[in-house]
C-alpha cells in the first residue's frame, strides 16, 4: 500500500483519507481504527501490522520530545529558567550554528504566568519560539509578530488564567500549562553584540506555579530507537502531554491499545518484531521524503514543518532529525542526501553546488543563509580540525567572474577552491546537508524553488 494511503496528509482530514482509500486499506489509512460508540478501540478488532507501526512512528514523536526533555533537566535545567548557550554548544540533531540559543521550560498554570523581557533588537533576526511537548510551534515573539511592541514585556500564560500582569505586558495565551522556549539572535557579522544581547533576555514568575514531574520515558540513542519497551511509556507520554491536534484521536487510541497488547507477553514479543522489522523501515522508507514532502535534484524539501495537523509521520520525522524545528514564515530547511547521479554523500569524494547569479541563496532569504554537514545517524556536525562547520555570508565568500557562487564539499580544500567557499567532510563519513532560509523568499516560500544538484568532481 502506498505511503499516501497509509499516513495522513497535513492538508486534509481524516474523513477525506478514507474516502480516498480502498475500502479494504480503510483500517489501515493513517491510524483510523475500529472504535466503538464509546470511541474506544473495539475489543474484537486484531492489531495489524500496520496498525503497529504507524501507532509506533506516532509515539516516537512523543518520546523523541521526552528524550530531550530529561536529557535537559539531567544537565541541570530548572522550570522557568534560561540557560544562555555559547555559540555553537547545543546537543541536539541540525543545530543551527548561526544563531545563539538560549532555552527554557516553561511551566505555567491558572495562578500563575512567565514573563519573558525581549531586548531592543535592531537590524538583526531574533525570535522567541515556543513548543508544545510534541514539537509543534505555539507562537514566536518577534517584530514580524508583533509589529506594534518588539521588545519589552511578553506574558506566557495558560489559557483563561486570571492573572495580574505588569503594565505594558503582551499576554500571550497557550493551551498547554508546560511548554519548551528557545531564543535565537543571529550572530552575523558581529557575534559578540549577538552574544550580549542573547544574555539580556530574561524569565520572570508571576505567582508560583505547579511544577510538573518530568516523565520518565526511554532515553535511547538517535541511531538505537526502542522496541516494544516504547509502549510501557505510551500512556505516560501522552498523559503528560496530550495530543491536541484535532483529527489524531484515533492514533491517541491506537496507541494506548498497543500499549495494552504489549503487557501480554506473547503480543509482547510480536510487537517487539513488527517495531523493528516493518515501523523500523517503514521511518526509514518515509524519511527519503521528509514524509509527505518532496525530492528535486538530490534535495528534500518538507511539506509541513513547526506546524503539522495531522500529519504525524513528518513530525515523529522532524523530531528525530531537527527538533525544535520553526514554522516556514520564520525558516525553511532543505536537506541535500544525494549527489546528481542520486549517489549518498561521502566525504571520501569532492562535490561542487554552483548557484547562477541571477540565483544566488540570498535572493531567496529575507535574513540569512547557511549550509551546514551532519552525519547520517545521529545528524551532529562533522568534525575536522579547522573546526568549521558551516558556509554562510559571513564566510569570507568569493563569487565567479560571471557573478555566481560555488560552493566545494571535500575533505581537503580542493586547489581551485576559495578558503571561504570550501566546507571540510572527512574521509570516510557520509553525511547530508541542511541548508537553511531565513525569512523564506520566492520560490523558497511558495515551494517552487529547490537548490541545485550537487556535483561530484573526483
Amino acid at each position: 500500500m502506498k505511503l499516501f494511503c497509509r499516513f495522513m496528509f497535513a492538508s486534509a482530514t481524516a474523513a477525506t483519507i478514507l474516502a480516498a482509500c480502498p475500502a479494504a486499506a480503510q483500517q489501515q489509512a493513517a491510524g483510523v481504527v475500529a472504535v466503538d460508540r464509546a470511541g474506544e478501540p473495539s475489543a474484537s478488532a486484531h492489531l495489524s501490522d500496520e496498525e503497529i507501526s504507524q501507532a509506533y512512528i506516532y509515539l516516537l514523536g512523543r518520546l523523541l520530545v521526552t528524550r530531550q526533555q530529561q536529557l535537559d533537566f539531567q544537565e541541570g535545567f530548572k522550570w522557568n529558567q534560561l540557560v544562555h548557550r555559547k555559540p555553537g554548544a547545543v546537543d541536539w540533531p541540525n543545530p543551527n550554528l548561526d544563531v545563539a540559543y538560549s532555552e527554557s521550560w516553561l511551566a505555567v498554570d491558572e495562578n500563575s504566568c512567565t514573563i519573558v523581557s525581549v531586548p531592543q533588537i535592531n537590524g538583526r533576526y531574533y525570535t522567541v519560539q515556543i513548543l508544545s511537548g510534541w514539537g509543534e510551534t505555539l507562537a514566536n515573539i518577534n517584530e514580524r509578530v508583533f509589529p506594534q511592541k518588539a521588545s519589552g514585556d511578553f506574558a506566557v500564560c495558560l489559557k483563561g488564567a486570571k492573572v495580574t500582569l505588569p503594565a505594558g505586558a503582551m499576554r500571550i495565551d497557550l493551551p498547554v500549562k508546560y511548554a519548551r522556549l528557545l531564543t535565537r539572535v543571529a550572530l552575523g557579522a558581529d557575534p559578540d553584540a549577538a552574544v550580549a544581547l542573547q544574555h539580556q533576555f530574561k524569565l520572570t514568575v508571576t505567582g508560583t506555579p505547579g511544577l510538573p514531574s518530568v516523565p520518565r520515558t526511554p532515553i535511547f540513542g538517535l541511531e538505537a530507537f526502542p522496541g516494544v519497551e516504547a509502549f510501557d511509556a505510551a500512556n505516560l507520554a501522552l498523559d503528560s502531554d496530550p495530543d491536541r491536534n484535532a483529527g489524531l484521536e484515533p492514533m491517541q487510541a491506537l496507541a494506548r491499545r498497543v500499549a495494552a497488547e504489549a503487557k501480554i507477553p506473547a503480543q509482547r514479543e510480536r510487537i517487539d518484531k513488527v517495531i523493528r522489522t516493518k515501523a523500523f523501515r517503514d521511518l526509514g522508507e518515509a524519511g527519503k521524503l521528509i514524509g509527505h514532502g518532496t525530492v528535486q535534484d538530490g534535495w528534500a524539501r518538507p511539506g509541513v514543518v513547526g506546524e503539522y495537523g495531522i500529519d504525524y509521520l513528518t513530525r515523529t520525522l522532524v523530531n528525530y532529525r531537527g527538533i525544535w524545528a520553526n514554522i516556514k514564515p520564520e525558516v525553511l530547511y532543505y536537506r541535500g542526501a544525494a549527489d546528481s547521479t542520486g549517489a549518498e554523500l561521502n566525504g571520501d569524494n569532492v562535490y561542487t553546488l554552483t548557484f547562477p547569479k541571477d540565483a544566488l541563496p540570498a535572493r531567496f532569504a529575507k535574513y540569512f543563509w547557511s549550509v551546514i554537514a551532519v552525519d547520517s545517524t545521529r545528524f551532529r556536525v562533522l568534525p575536522n580540525p579547522l573546526k568549521k562547520y558551516l558556509i554562510n555570508e559571513q564566510s569570507g565568500l568569493t563569487y565567479g567572474p560571471d557573478g555566481s557562487l560555488t560552493l566545494y564539499f571535500a575533505a581537503e580544500k580542493p586547489a581551485n577552491a576559495p578558503e571561504g567557499n570550501w566546507l571540510p567532510t572527512p574521509r570516510g563519513a557520509k553525511y547530508r546537508l541542511t541548508f537553511r532560509y531565513y525569512g523564506p523568499l520566492e520560490g523558497v516560500a511558495n515551494g517552487t524553488y529547490y537548490p541545485p544538484a550537487l556535483m561530484k568532481v573526483q
